[in-house]
Formats: structure tokens, sequence, C-alpha cells
């Protein structure tokens, strides 16, 4: 007698056969879009190569001893930042480490790679979820976990946002949980997978979470148990989530905290998409960075459109999960539900993050109609009809373009032709085998063209950057040999490749671009000049050697700009460092200067350098005409398109133009250089810039080429005397430090005797630093307009801060309670078992509660 198949023989085959399908669908459709790895074109688009692709890099640099920081504190980027936040937000997943087998040099493959496994494990846990769920053919739960793993959603949106795709992964991981909790059983597996979840993406994760609550919550509806046998199961899947959530609670409290002190960007109110833009979506093919990715595929699409009308499964299933899918669709497109699905505050970018959530409910769907035997002719052909009344309604959407229409009738011939073929009566294993292959080989196509869409289209929308090459190699090389942390900071430079260089290429910067920017950070460059993209979240560097006095920048790289951004020629120049003598990275203050700032960058550098420096000269601004206008107003659109400034300067003194709200060129007469200026309401502010030297008259002409209507302030020029500043500078020398050592979230200074007043760290001060004075005690850090700073007595000549990240400690003794209450939960029951033996004829808690969830006797065999 032949031996039962092990039930876990079948999921691991489908769950290798998902993973397979989907990685080769998703590099099919890399080479179709000829993007990188497999052709010439970036895939490093918008948060992939600002954000994702540098802070891999850091991690890279972290596991292999060569970074500056730690996993407290990032000295490379805004000048000495809290790293676990940024670590819970984009590294937590347990894939990110692998980025390490990689070189350095390939970080873009590296990052590439870790997103192809996301995405397969994706496939993997959805396909082993479909066959516990319900029993059916391996292969069928192979195909629906690839087309899940394929959701629009994923090879739209995830794909350049790869932390998203841990939320991928836990949709289908949370809902197992939920299986063994009404089970009653592998309760330390389940609280393991949320808290595993929880960890690798919080935000992602919380959405998952609200999803397997709805599926189990169905479950138990469809199931009707007993009330005591159904509150018990709630009552352990609740549980189950409490501790997990627990576990994770060391980073999620630090993230959480660290949100509350970033900088807020900007609030968008919701507003729906129109129904023909969620129609489109449904469909292969179609792209919209503000709409529902809520591609699963046709057949996918087809058994979930199927399922009310077929017959051969239980009414309750039907009705149950048809009205699952519709209402978690509207809740899509209703603003509380839009704020609860996204943690009560309305995302920035695109307002379907949890778009993967209903694509998760439509592969369900589609396998509870596969799984109680193939749909017949007349079910089919009522989803072929809705699926005809769907495509009506996008064919109104600018979203459908006109590759659409192939793929989607290629698509809908494959999987009708398979699944007409399973469906024949006495059907031979040749023709079985054929089916498989066209509905295979469909989802693999269609999919491949949607991903290579996606991938073309994205390029036109959002801002790409080059992978790793010999800019970067270039920048790397210079700020390696003028390295001389901590006795001074080098900055890789203003002209960046991307919005987090310091973590690329080296370094330790004031450019730095998170979710998590501190608001403090934001602020205190901006008061000082400043220019930032991404509506303050990503601040730049600041080319100004006021500001590198202040922040003991004692090496500036300056590079030529990207020609893949500008479409200028390589060879733009050479990378070169300008260095100057700056002091120690502590500094102190005898008679600190406690006034606020106020509108002028200018006289707020001074207020933190302690010494005047500049001559603000009054600025008249000339229209075409030579006529002085009054407002201010420049640019396209207005009487001042070609506008010049004119101001009074010392001869010999260096000229800097602040126009935060101007967009184009500037240049100073005579200087022969033009410096970019990039203000765009509400994303971009434009920074402070030097012109050049201010000639022997004093006269200078500052000539403007707007490409936008933008404003110049009255205060707009700054004279700077570098000779005053070199004088400045020396004098903080003498009076800072005399021994400065960092470690990862610890700065120890030693100071001359006597020193009194403030001691300022060149820190911005960010919630969590604590110093301490001499051998005084250990208290949270002053402020000195916005930098890190400790009150002297004249007696103390040691100084000592350090970093304790908000939300750590309340994190850590969450997690403790979690873990002690999970161990001594586990204890217990262990000891209940040995006491209390059951009959062997017992019913296990899942036969109690799933019971109603069987196939009726003498119903259609499993497909």
């Amino acid at each position: 007698m032949d031996r039962p198949t092990p039930p876990d023989v079948p999921r691991r085959a489908a769950a290798l056969l998902a993973a397979a399908v989907t990685v080769t669908a998703l590099c099919a459709g890399d080479t179709l879009a000829r993007s990188y790895p497999f052709g010439p074109r970036t895939r490093s688009v918008n948060d992939l190569g600002n954000q994702y692709v540098p802070f891999h890099a850091h991690l890279w640099d972290l596991l292999h001893g060569r970074a500056d920081g730690g996993l407290l504190v990032n000295w490379q980027s805004g000048y000495g930042t809290s790293f676990l936040p940024d670590l819970g937000t984009y590294l937590g997943s347990p894939f990110a480490p692998l980025v390490a087998l990689f070189p350095r040099d390939r970080i873009d493959l590296a990052v590439y790679a870790v997103t192809l496994l996301k995405t397969a494990s994706a496939a993997a846990a959805m396909a082993w979820l479909l066959l516990a769920l319900r029993p059916g053919r391996w292969w069928a739960a192979a195909l629906l976990g690839s087309s899940y793993a394929l959701c629009g959603w994923s090879v739209a949106d995830a794909s350049y946002n790869p932390m998203w795709l841990d939320g991928l992964i836990a949709l289908p991981l949370l809902c197992l949980a939920g299986e063994w909790a009404l089970d009653g059983r592998r309760r330390v597996l389940g609280v393991l997978t949320v808290a595993l979840a929880w960890t690798a993406n919080f935000y992602t994760a919380y959405m998952a979470t609200l999803g397997a609550a709805l599926v189990l919550l169905l479950r138990l509806l469809l199931a009707r148990p007993p009330r005591r046998q159904a509150l018990a199961a709630a009552g352990r899947a609740t549980l189950t989530t409490v501790l997990g959530v627990g576990l994770a609670a060391p980073l999620v409290t630090v993230v959480y905290l660290g949100t509350r002190h970033a900088y807020p960007g900007r609030v968008r109110r919701f507003a729906p998409v129109p129904t023909e833009d969620v129609a489109a979506r449904l469909l292969p093919a179609t792209y919209g960075f503000g709409s529902p990715a809520l591609y699963v595929g046709v057949t996918a699409l087809l058994l979930a459109l199927a399922l009310p009308f077929h017959r051969a499964v239980p009414v309750p299933v039907r009705t149950g999960w048809t009205t699952l899918v519709l209402a978690v669709a509207l809740s899509l497109q209703w603003g509380p539900t839009h704020l609860l699905w996204h943690a009560f505050a309305t995302p920035q970018g695109s307002s379907y993050r949890q778009a993967f959530v209903l694509c998760g409910l439509l592969v369900l769907a589609a396998w509870h109609a596969l799984a109680y035997g193939l749909p017949d002719r007349r079910a089919l052909g009522a989803a072929t009809a809705l699926l005809a009344l769907i495509t009506a309604v996008a064919a109104r959407s600018s979203l459908v373009r006109v590759w659409t229409w192939p793929v989607l009738l290629l698509a809908v011939a494959g999987s009708l032709g398979g699944l007409l073929l399973l469906a024949r009566p006495g059907r031979r294993a040749r023709l079985a085998g054929l089916a498989v292959v066209l509905l295979l080989g469909a989802q693999c196509g269609e999919a491949a063209a949607t991903s290579a869409v996606a991938a073309r289209l994205r390029l036109g929308h959002l801002d790409d950057y080059a992978p790793w090459g010999g800019r970067q190699e270039r920048q790397a090389a210079a700020v390696a040999g003028a390295d001389g942390w901590p006795r001074y900071r080098t900055d890789p430079g203003r002209e960046q490749t991307v919005g987090n260089d310091p973590m690329l290429v080296g370094g330790q910067g004031a450019a730095y671009y998170s979710s998590l920017t501190p608001d403090v950070l934001s602020r205190t460059l901006t008061a000082l000049g400043g220019g930032w993209t991404s509506r303050g979240r990503s601040v730049q560097s600041l080319d100004n050697a006021v500001t590198d006095v202040i922040f003991s920048v004692g090496a500036r790289v300056h590079s030529p700009p990207d020609p893949h951004r500008t479409r200028l020629p390589e060879d733009g120049g050479p990378v070169t460092v300008t260095r100057q003598d700056v002091p120690p990275l502590v500094t102190v203050r005898a008679a600190p200067d406690t006034r606020a700032f106020g509108p002028s960058p200018y006289r707020n550098q001074e207020l933190l350098l302690g010494s005047r420096v500049y001559t603000v000269p009054r600025v008249t601004v000339h229209d075409d005409g030579g006529r002085p206008v009054r407002s201010g107003r420049v640019g396209t659109g207005t009487a001042v398109s070609a506008p010049t400034l004119t101001a009074r300067c010392p001869a010999g003194t260096r000229v800097h133009l602040w126009a935060p709200h101007f967009s184009g060129t500037a240049r100073l007469t005579g200087a022969g250089s033009t410096v970019p200026f990039r203000y765009v309401f509400p994303r971009n502010r434009a920074a402070m810039a030097p012109l050049g030297r201010a000639p022997a008259t004093g006269r200078v002409r500052v000539e403007l080429t707007p490409d936008r209507p933008g404003r110049v302030p009255a205060g707009a020029v700054g004279c700077l005397d570098t000779a005053r500043l070199r004088t400045a500078a020396a004098r903080l020398t003498a009076t800072g430090a005399t021994e400065v050592t960092v470690t990862d979230g610890t700065v120890r200074a030693r100071l001359p005797a006597g020193s009194k007043g403030v001691a300022v760290l060149a820190v911005p001060r960010i919630a969590g630093w604590r110093c301490a004075a001499g051998d005084g005690p250990e208290r949270p850090a002053a402020g000195f307009h916005g930098l890190t700073a400790v009150p002297l007595d004249a007696h103390s000549t040691r100084l000592t801060c350090t970093f304790h990240p908000p939300g750590l400690r309340l994190g850590a003794t969450a997690g403790a309670a979690s873990l002690t209450a999970l161990v001594l939960l586990t204890v217990l029951t262990a000891v209940r078992r040995r006491r209390v033996r059951a009959p062997a004829t017992t019913t296990s808690p899942r036969e109690r509660v799933t019971t109603a969830l069987r196939p009726r006797p003498g119903g259609d065999p499993p497909c």
C-alpha cells in the first residue's frame, strides 16, 4: 500500500515553483525594459537611488567595519544623526545583511538581488498559505502565489521601495500565524513570525496585520464555532499579535519616536482616484503613480470574478470572500478607512500603499474558486463578462495605453484556454500538461510585460540616478584621501550625486535624506542658508566657508555636475578637494550670544560663529531695461525675465548669493562661472552659494537667468571677509578642545583649564543626547542655536556626551516583558499538557473550528 504524501511535500514544491516563476518574470521584465542589470537604463529612481541604495551601502560598511559610527549614531550624515530609527525603517529586513556578500562597488546589484529574493519569498509564502487554507493542486498554488508576488503594487511601487516588500512577505505569514492560532498550536512560532514582520518593516507590517485580522475574522464567521471556542481562537490570535509586536518594540518604539522628532514635511488631503483608473490598474501593462496598483494577473482575476458564480463552492464561502474583497476595495477609496490603513497619516507619496492587501485577498478568493473544483463554463462565462465590463470602464482611463491591449488579449487567451482545457471531462495528462504550460506562460508573460512597462514609465515620471560608476569611484577616492575624522570632517560636496552622498561615497557631511530627518537639523541648516528637496526632508550640503568652520569641515570635495542628471558630457572636469583650518568638533564659547535666529542667514551664521565676518549690503534688483524693481519678483511670466542685482562689497571679499525662492542661474559679472539655483514650491529650496570675489571697485553686479517665477530677498548678497573668518577660526581653535574622541554614540573631549561658558558640539541637538562635564551627573544636553551644548563651570576639563535613542529604553522594557510572558506561557502550557493527558480521540482545536470549511460530501474534488 502506498504511503500518503506528507502535506509539506506539495507545499514545498509549490513554494519553489512560485519563487522560480516570480524570479523568471522579474528578470524577463527588466530585460524587456533594458533595465539594470540587463541593460543600460538605470533602475535607481526616486527613493531607490536616493535612500535605499545608500542606506544599504552604509550597512555594508557597518558589517565590514568601515563606517563612521555604529548602530546608535550615523556620523556620516546630517553632521551626526540617530541611526536606529533608519535601521528599523530601511534595514530591518533579515534579507538586508545579504548585501555584505557582494563587492562594495556592486551595491546596486546587491540591492537588486535582495529585491528579487524578497519578491520570490512572498510568492513562496503565499503558495504555502494557500495549501494550508485548503488542499488543492500544488502547481495551482504556485501559479497564484506568483500572481500575488508579481502584483501591480509589487512591480510598480515596491520594486523601487524594497523595504515595502517585507510587507508583501508578511501578509501570508501573518495569515499562517492566524491559522496556527485557530489550531491552538505553534504559539512560539506565531509570535516570532509577528515579531519578524514588525521588525522588518513595521509600516507595511501594520497594514498586513489588518489584512490578516480580516482573513481570520472571515474564517471564524464561516466556521461558526461555539462562542467560547471562537473567543478562545480570537484571544489566541490577539495574544500572538501583542506578544510579537512587543518583541519588536525595541525597534518599533525607536522608529515611532523618530517620526515624532522628524521634520514634518507636507500634509496632504486624501482624494480618491476615478473609478476608471481603479479599473485600469486591474489590467496588465498599465501604470499610474497615484492610483492603486491592483493587477494580480488575468488568471487570478478571472478566478476571483468566477467565485460568486461557482456552484461547487458553498454559498457562505462564496458570499464571505466576495464581500471581504469588495469591502476592502471600497475602503481604499473612503477617507476614514484610508487613514486607518495608513496609521492615520496620509502618505506624502502614493496614497495607496495598502493595495497589496487587496491583491492578496483577490488571490485568496481565486484559490477558493479553484480549490473546490474548477469553475464550470457558466461561472467562467460570467467571470469573462465581468472582465469585459471592467475593461470597458478602464478604456476611458488615460492609464490604459496602446500596448495594454495585445498583452491583455494574449493573457486572456492563455488563461481561458488553460482553464477550459483543465475543465474538459476525462482530460488526458497531455492536455492537462498543456493547460498548465498555458497558465504559467500567460502569468509569466503578462507579469514580465507589466514590470517592463512600469520600469520604463517610472523613468519619465520620477527622478533617476546612475548606478555606481566612475563618478562615485572618483568621489570616494577623493574623500578617502582627505579624510581626517574625528579631527575634522570631510564633506563629499555640494555637487551631490544622490541625496545621501556621505553614506554612498564616504565622508561626514550635511547631506541627509530620510523619512526621519530631524526637525532640528532641517530648520538649523535652513536658517544658515542651506537648501533642501523633498519638502525639507532631504537636506543638502552647504558650500560655505563659515558653516565649514562652525561644523569643523576641514576638507570639502568639489565634483563636476553629474552627467546623468544634467545630460552634460562625462568629462566635466576633475574632482578636487579644498582644505581650510577649522576648530575641533568641540569648541568653547565664553560669552555665548543667546539671541534667536533672524531672517538673515548671514547674521545667523555669525551668531553660531561668535564673530562678525559678513558685510550685508543693500541690494537693488533691476529689470531688463535697467529700472529698479521693488518687489524682488523675477522669472518667466513676469516683466523681469533677465534681472540683475547690484550692491557694494568691500574689495576682495567673497560674494555670496542667498535666494532660496529663485530658480535658474546666477553669475557674478567678471567672475566667469555660472552657479545653478533650484527652487520649486513646495518641494525644493535653493541653497546659498558663493559667486566669486568682489572687484577692486567694490561694485558688484550679479546677472540672473531665471527658469521659472521666483523672488530675490532684500538681504540676498553677503560679502565674506575671509581674513576675519580665519581670525575667528583661530580663536575657536585656541579655546576649543585639545583632544576629541568619538565612538558609536559617545563623544569625549578634553578642554583647556579654566574653560567657562558653554561647550558646543558641532552636532545637531537631536533628542537623545545626554552630557556630563567633569565628574558631574549626566543630564540632557542643552542647545545652542540648534547645536548640542553643555554649560561649563570653569573647573571641569573633561566632557562626555552619550547618545540614548529616544524610545529604546521603553522598547527594551516592552520587549523583555513580552519575552518573559512568552516563556511563562510556553512553560505553563507544557506543564498542563504533561499533567492532563487528553484521550486519543479528542478533537483538536483546528478540527473543531474549521469543520464548516471542509468540502461537502459528494462535492467536486479539489483542483
